[in-house]
Parts: structure tokens; sequence; C-alpha cells
């Protein structure tokens, strides 16, 4: 005999943060014979499921500073004649500081990859840009709505806009 049992989970994240995503449906085919493993095996699903969809937390802005600080990265970035898409404090809201991150992060990888920085240190701004979360839907005006800049007052700006996410944090 076969039954089919459907199970409805709405993932939950530690901290009390909600998951992303709708509720998954999944279907186990329970055989008489061998339903103690299928049923483990569904809940083993369920459990990778669940954790791989929770929102990332936002990355620790200090780490980013502490990278930026470094003078062999700082110098060899400083050597980039690039103009660059650079928001001051005053143009950025409040609920658009991950978003205007994102901006000066797109920028500044183009930067070394352009530029062919082969620092080691430079490896701490792409594992920050990864843990960086996606997109929610805000109303925030693109990147390219910012004023160009030197490479110099984009880093300032840059670590401004760090030093200021790291205080609304503390």
């Amino acid at each position: 005999m076969t039954a089919f049992p459907v199970i409805l989970v709405q993932p939950t994240c530690p901290g009390g943060q909600r998951a992303k995503g709708v509720q998954f449906q999944l279907t186990c085919h329970l055989y008489r014979e061998s339903h103690k493993l299928e049923v483990w095996l569904c809940f083993l699903i369920l459990s990778f499921l669940s954790t791989s969809t929770c929102a990332a937390p936002e990355p620790e802005t200090f780490q980013l500073l502490k990278c930026l600080k470094f003078e062999g990265l700082k110098n060899a970035i400083e050597k980039s004649e690039a103009m660059l898409y650079a928001p001051s404090s005053s143009d950025i809201k409040e609920n658009c500081k991950m978003k205007s991150l994102k901006c000066y992060m797109s920028e500044l990888i183009m930067v070394i990859v352009e530029e062919e920085i082969q620092d080691p240190k430079a490896h701490c701004i792409f594992d920050f840009n990864e843990r960086l979360p996606p997109d929610h839907p805000v109303d925030c005006p693109p990147c390219e709505a910012y004023s160009l800049k030197n490479i110099k007052v984009f880093l300032k700006r840059l670590m401004r806009l760090l030093q200021e996410m790291n205080s609304r944090k503390a």
C-alpha cells in the first residue's frame, strides 16, 4: 500500500528572520516496507531547503573598512584614473544605504579588475561583495544617477558610508 502525505513547511531562520520565497510543498511517497528511510529523506531535504533560503545577514562593514585602510591595497587602488559613481552622504536616503554600498562595491571591483591589482588583500573586497544581501524592491536611485568623482573622492565617500553603517549597528 502507498501513502501520499503532503508536507507543507514554512521555513524560518535563526534569529527570527523569515525565509525568503513561498512555502515548500513536498509529496513523500511512503512505502510500507521502507517508510522510515523515505520519511528521513523527506525531512533531510526540507531541512536543507529551509536553511539554504534564509536571508543572509548584513556583512560586517568594519571588516571592509579595515581592508580598505591597508596601505598597499589603498595605494594600488588610488593609482586608478577612473571616474566613478560616488554618492555623497547627503545623497543617500536611509533606506538606500545598502543599495548605495552595492554601487560602491561594483565600482571598486571594476577598478581592481581593470587595474589588475594583484594584492592578496583585494580578496577581502570580493568576499565582502559576495556576502551582500540581494536587492529588495526599494525606491532608490540607480548607481548611474550619482555624480562621477575621481578615485580619492570615491574612496573618501565610501569610507564615510561604511563608518555611518558601522555606527548605526552599534
